[in-house]
């Protein structure tokens, strides 16, 4: 996208998400020895289970370290239905778990109840939390400091990027996986050459758009989740997030000329298996858009890098044509109707 038609700083989200860089580079400095501290924890007392709490944005960093972690340690992740905290009073069986809480404010009802019973239960907490004065610090055993810095859109961007980088950080150090390590300590250069990247092609072929489905697979299937969930946020776009494998279990049939696809590929086996569904969709005349590192294929670029650290810079790139399709919609992607930043859940 070239800069005079993209104004993206004229809003909060364009700003912020501009910052992504500065704010990695701020959290890696802070938490050098966190990183190291709980890596050599994890690896004295290998936890059964990992679980996380997390709910939006948030949940989408989740859904990454799950990849992350399943990957490169083996032990299983999943998910905690906050609800059963706060709707249904279910026990938690004790056991050897670590519960990773993520969240930009840290405070919403329950997810610092759901934590709170898995301590409870003997869980190992740590919290990854932007906000300085979040009470979900008070409850984790260690606290991952997002350092991104105030972020007045409603739209999160920059803390989502932070979370990424920082349960690659982690996962790398708890693995001892020197090429992640390496590739996280590129993020700070990286970032800002992905947000320079030319999307200016995606604002018109969206910018009709009613419905869109994201695709990924793997450690990008967060990131597809993130862009849908932006599309809808930012952009009054209803889009749904699907893997590449699971689209194909029913959501296809709805696929054909002129459906909408945004589709998240990578250098890994997983792109290549969205390359694979893109190609099949594009045959049905779908209107589809590929990111990827090898410029024979995409149709938006992408920059190649360890394959766990491409989906953080494909979503660097993304921020840039959501503010941009927002504002090519006439709307205003910090004020979206009926959001605001902190929501407490219950």
């Amino acid at each position: 996208m070239g800069a005079p038609a993209m104004a993206e700083r004229t809003t909060l989200m364009g700003g912020e998400a501009c910052e992504a860089a500065a704010a990695v580079a701020r959290m890696l400095d802070a938490n050098r020895a966190a990183f190291a501290r709980i890596a050599e924890r994890l690896r004295a007392h290998p936890p059964e289970t990992v679980i996380t709490c997390a709910r939006g944005s948030s949940d989408h960093a989740a859904t990454y370290a799950k990849y992350m972690i399943e990957t490169r340690t083996g032990v299983p992740v999943v998910s905690a239905a906050l609800s059963l905290a706060t709707l249904f009073d279910a026990p938690v069986v004790p056991g050897n778990r670590l519960v990773m809480a993520i969240s930009q404010s840290g405070r919403s009802p329950d997810l610092l109840a759901t934590v709170a019973l898995h301590r409870r239960a003997g869980a190992y907490v740590v919290a990854l939390v932007n906000a300085e004065d979040a009470p979900l610090r008070d409850l984790a055993d260690e606290v991952i400091a997002l350092s991104a810095g105030p972020e007045r859109s409603v739209a999160a961007t920059k803390s989502y990027i932070a979370s990424l980088a920082a349960i690659a950080a982690l996962t790398g150090a708890w693995a001892r996986d020197a090429e992640i390590a390496a590739g996280v300590a590129k993020l700070p250069a990286l970032l800002p050459a992905a947000w320079a990247l030319d999307w200016s092609g995606g604002v018109p072929a969206l910018i009709e758009a009613d419905n869109l489905f994201v695709l990924g697979r793997g450690h990008g299937y967060g990131i597809a989740q993130e862009a849908a969930l932006k599309f809808k946020e930012t952009c009054a776009l209803h889009a749904e997030s699907f893997s590449a494998a699971e689209v194909r279990h029913g959501p296809m049939a709805i696929v054909g000329r002129d459906f909408h696809v945004l589709a998240f590929g990578g250098s890994d086996r997983a792109g290549a298996s969205v390359r694979e569904t893109a190609t099949e969709f594009r045959a049905r005349g779908a209107k589809l858009l590929l990111v990827d590192p090898d410029p024979a294929a995409a149709d938006l670029a992408a920059l190649a890098a360890h394959p766990v650290i491409e989906p953080i810079l494909m979503v660097q790139s993304f921020y840039r044509l959501a503010n941009a399709l927002a504002l090519a919609r006439g709307l205003d992607p910090d004020s979206p109707p009926h959001l605001r930043k902190v929501t407490e859940t219950l």
